[in-house]
């Protein structure tokens, strides 16, 4: 579901993918589209081919091939659709080992992914990209989600503009999707990152750095940002990720040499992931739970973050 959410991927068309999440671009669990038809398009993430529908998964029709698929990812709602699969026995029912690991920051789970220690990952569209890009042998499966008001620009009361951010110091993870949406509040306001004093500290940071006074300005995400500013009255949003639709989105990679050797344990993920989105569409109370708990957060710390 960096972020569970509907995707959009209106203006995306360089990517490929196998499985493609509804259109809308709501705060709603991603729901995969079931298909008998192959997808074997080239385009400039590199080449996906069909590896079998959710329906013939589900028929017992598509092999599974043996042994365990490491994936990595991040506390972020959006890929909670996968801690739903896990506790709910989809990837046993669908007939896939799936090994979860979990990262605290972006350069870690990249690291990992471009060394080869994981089969698949879910990152950031434009991470995706970036590592293409540069050579890392990966293809981009499915969209998971966009984010809204998920990932936003945190101020201290009394900053209401971009650009009275000049000169300030502005705390994010650099690489991050936290980094672009700066950039482009910054370029909208006519301004550049040379106009702040950027504080490099990771994702997870970020609102203990306000919290403590060391920056008046913080971009983070969720499960971040709901718990520290339910606690914290002296400051707000400044800047979501809303303002610009669809410039953080997030999706799911696969190493090519896994999508090329074991298509079946993609095809068994990809059904695990839709029977988890019609669980939260069906349970969302308990699937909400589910997620709350797997990115580390408390019962009701993230009601609005579901919502945004």
């Amino acid at each position: 579901m960096k972020r569970p959410m509907r995707a959009c991927v209106t203006g995306l068309s360089v990517l490929s993918f196998l499985v493609l999440m509804a259109s809308g671009c709501s705060s709603k669990a991603a729901k995969t589209v079931d298909t008998t038809t192959a997808v074997d398009t080239t385009t400039a993430v590199g080449t996906t081919t069909a590896v079998g529908t959710t329906s013939a998964v589900a028929a017992g029709a598509v092999k599974v091939e043996a042994g365990a698929f490491q994936m990595g990812i991040e506390p972020w709602l959006g890929y909670g659709g996968w801690l739903v699969a896990e506790r709910q026995g989809f990837f046993k029912a669908n007939g896939v080992d799936v090994k979860i690991a979990s990262f605290t920051t972006d350069d870690e789970i990249n690291a990992a992914l471009v060394a080869g220690k994981l089969d698949g990952a879910n990152i950031a569209t434009h991470t995706a990209l970036r590592l293409k890009s540069e050579g890392t042998p990966i293809s981009i499966i499915t969209v998971l989600d966009q984010s809204n008001e998920a990932d936003a620009i945190i101020a201290k009361n009394g900053i209401t503009t971009i650009a009275q951010l000049k000169g300030k110091k502005v705390a994010f993870e650099k690489g991050t999707t936290s980094d672009l949406l700066l950039n482009a509040a910054l370029a909208e306001a006519g301004m550049t990152i040379a106009d702040i004093t950027p504080v490099a500290i990771p994702a997870a940071d970020v609102t203990t750095a306000l919290g403590a006074g060391q920056v008046d300005v913080g971009v983070t995400y969720e499960p971040y940002i709901t718990p520290f500013l339910k606690a914290s009255k002296d400051f707000g949003f400044l800047y979501p990720a809303s303002k610009i639709p669809g410039i953080i989105s997030d999706v799911f990679v696969v190493r090519d040499e896994v999508l090329t050797s074991k298509p079946g344990q993609i095809a068994a993920l990809i059904t695990s992931l839709g029977s988890a989105t019609d669980y939260y569409g069906t349970h969302t109370k308990q699937a909400q739970a589910v997620i709350t708990e797997g990115v580390g957060s408390k019962a009701g710390d993230l009601d609005l973050a579901f919502n945004g």
